[in-house]
């Protein structure tokens, strides 16, 4: 099993089926697909997928993964939204709730948050979509949360 075929089922969201087809929700994703984008040979994937079947704890959790949904960042100009992009102590509790109370308190609304995992991740990162801007003063609040090293604003 390629540590980097999984790695990408599950940036993507890929399940395995029962017959070791790969899925995207329920749209069949084939071997060879999944074997470009890597520059792999299809047969190194789906030699995974039989992997992940036959082995009863993957195909516990590789059976029901499901994609996220659409990244509204690269959206934000087009809907008039900011993208924060945040890095910080992925192992510190309550960094997502210290930004969510500055945006609050600031009157911005969040409409998608998405951490991503530092144990799948190198330099995790995580990325809030807010109605309009963002304010200086926000800003500067955000900066002096201690557990933030640095924010990139996409407009």
């Amino acid at each position: 099993m390629r540590p980097e075929i999984v790695r990408k089922m599950i940036e993507c969201g890929m399940r395995v089926s029962e017959d070791e087809k790969i899925y995207v929700d329920n749209v069949e994703v084939d071997y060879s697909a999944v074997a470009r984008a890597l520059d792999v040979d299809r047969r190194v994937v789906k030699q995974t997928a039989q992997q992940i079947r036959r082995n009863r704890y993957l195909f516990s959790l590789f059976s029901m993964t499901k994609p996220l949904g659409t990244s509204l960042v690269s959206l934000v100009s087009q809907l008039g939204y900011t993208a924060i992009i945040i890095e910080a102590d992925p192992k510190s509790p309550g960094v997502m709730a210290g930004v969510a109370e500055i945006l609050s308190r600031h009157g911005m609304v969040v409409r998608q948050a998405v951490a991503e995992d530092p144990e799948m991740v190198p330099d995790a990162k995580m990325t809030l979509v807010v109605e309009g801007q963002l304010t200086g003063q926000a800003m500067e609040e955000l900066h002096s949360l201690k557990v933030v090293r640095s924010i990139k604003i996409l407009k």
